[in-house]
């Protein structure tokens, strides 16, 4: 099977360089489960861009700096902020609709202010803004005669050779698939999923970054966890995310005896970078719960403003956003590293492209600055259209029969059955309890070193000969927190999201 362009994901970052791949050839976008299942889908607060006559590119830079503890990179970051607007108005021209100020003039947005913002710059769609994305992404995609669609297809392996992509292995109708292509484009999101606590859904598992690694890239700024600060603090997999536009629209951060206590921690109170926030309810909570409380805010506000969070939290928790105070808890959100790419999306694997969550970029450093991740998945998928226009007139692409095949080993499809299943099943929630406890908010040497060797116990338990969906998603999740928890031990010093507490 043969097609231009793979790609392999399908939240923003996947979908809209799907739609800009169709320009230049057939595009094939395989996804883990459903198209919506990504953790664009979940994303509530909004996307950050210069919208508004105070701002500029310098202070967003600045903000984005600040945030990622200066350790991102410059000239990525400058190259993100400047494409920002434009990200926005090709979002729009889609036809997604973002909260507006005059119902005359669409363009005039109306835009929030999150943690680390110096300004008012995001603009949002309710509290559903990844939501109202992804569901006017996955129209135009499916509208798109270009475009062919594996939904339930798990991503196994690329096919390579001599540092040169040539296409995907895939288990799809439980068989395994070789798929050849001109270039293969990796969109697959983040691994929230090896914490216990995570806001992301269950397919992040670090598939992408895992396959990448084995095939030669290079992984870059790995212990750079994001924990997001607000987390409802009531069991559910995945935790459901109370977006940080709560602040942003004047919700406070309370301990067990009903004090405020960001104040006392930064100049920004509850609106400190999200690292800040999140240790510091880390540490009150050995005091007991910490609660969210908006409700000093006109109701009718907070049910307009958040109307999603506000119906779930009173359909499924039985509380009311505008009277309650909301029990809170930190949550593995974003994987600030990744794959090193450069800022043509390449991880140097010729034929092979990397963006959105799953890459170091660079832009965001040592802790991502809120609303930055949309922003960024945009901007890149948008860059990765000039390097398909090259390929496109270096490559005929009248007829994929000229789309060189070489010959990939198959491993054993490896029976379903319950007994491999609950196996698997038991060592990912062993790598989730200990990435949590090891390799969590705060750190420590000795207990980043046992994580190593507990780790590599449980690699043993791991079929060698033989593979299936499970385990080679376990397989996955092994590789990427060996990564983390190595990254995290060459980093002795405390920077934004790592924390070494010694």
């Amino acid at each position: 099977m043969k097609f231009d362009f793979i790609i392999v994901g399908s939240g923003i970052a996947g979908l809209n360089s799907a739609l800009n791949a169709s320009k230049f050839g057939k595009v094939l976008i395989i996804t883990k489960k459903r198209l919506i299942n990504s953790n664009t889908n979940f994303a509530q607060g909004g996307i950050a861009a210069v919208l508004n006559r105070t701002d500029n590119f310098k202070k967003h830079v600045e903000d984005t700096l600040t945030a990622g503890c200066f350790h991102n990179n410059k000239r990525a970051v400058e190259f993100m902020v400047k494409n920002g607007p434009k990200a926005i108005k090709k979002l729009m021209q889609i036809g997604v609709h973002f909260e507006i100020k005059n119902p005359q003039n669409v363009n005039n947005l109306s835009l929030t202010r999150e943690g680390g913002h110096s300004e008012y710059r995001i603009a949002y769609a309710g509290d559903h803004t990844g939501a109202e994305i992804e569901k006017t992404l996955i129209q135009a995609v499916k509208q798109n005669k270009k475009i062919t669609i594996f939904e339930n297809a798990f991503a196994l392996d690329l096919i390579t050779e001599n540092k040169t992509c040539y296409g995907i292995q895939i288990i799809r109708n439980n068989k395994i698939e070789n798929i050849f292509a001109r270039a293969v484009i990796l969109a697959t999101g983040g691994a929230g999923q090896v914490y216990k606590h995570t806001t992301n859904p269950e397919i992040s598992t670090g598939d992408g970054i895992a396959m990448a690694l084995r095939a030669g890239a290079k992984a870059e700024d790995m212990e750079f966890i994001q924990f997001h600060p607000t987390a409802l603090a009531i069991p559910r997999k995945p935790l459901f995310l109370l977006s940080e536009s709560l602040r942003g629209e004047g919700a406070i951060l309370i301990n067990s005896k009903g004090e405020r206590f960001m104040q006392k921690a930064h100049k920004l109170a509850e609106l400190a970078p999200r690292d800040i926030v999140a240790r510091e309810i880390y540490a009150e909570q050995k005091s007991g719960t910490i609660f969210l409380d908006i409700s000093h805010e006109k109701p009718d506000f907070i049910r307009k403003r958040f109307p999603k969070i506000y119906s779930t939290l009173k359909k499924n928790y039985n509380l009311d956003l505008t009277k309650d105070k909301i029990p809170v808890t930190p949550a593995a959100h974003y994987l600030c590293g990744g794959i090193k790419v450069n800022l043509n999306c390449s991880p140097r694997i010729k034929n092979l492209y990397a963006f959105g969550e799953m890459t170091c970029t660079g832009v965001h450093g040592a802790n991502r600055l809120a609303s930055n991740s949309l922003l960024e998945a945009m901007v890149f998928s948008e860059e990765i259209t000039k390097q398909l226009k090259n390929l496109a007139k270096t490559k005929s692409l009248g007829s994929t029969a000229s789309i060189k095949t070489i010959k990939a080993a198959t491993p054993k499809l490896a029976k379903t059955a319950t007994t491999t299943s609950s196996k698997m099943t038991k060592v990912k929630e062993k790598i989730q309890f200990l990435m949590w406890q090891n390799a969590g908010i705060l750190r420590t040497a000795k207990k980043l070193k046992e994580n190593l060797k507990e780790l590599s116990e449980l690699e043993k338990l791991i079929p060698k000969n033989e593979t299936n969906i499970q385990i080679a998603e376990t397989k996955n999740m092994i590789l990427v927190s060996q990564i983390i928890t190595e990254s995290a031990l060459l980093r002795k010093k405390s920077l934004g999201c790592h924390f070494m507490n010694n």
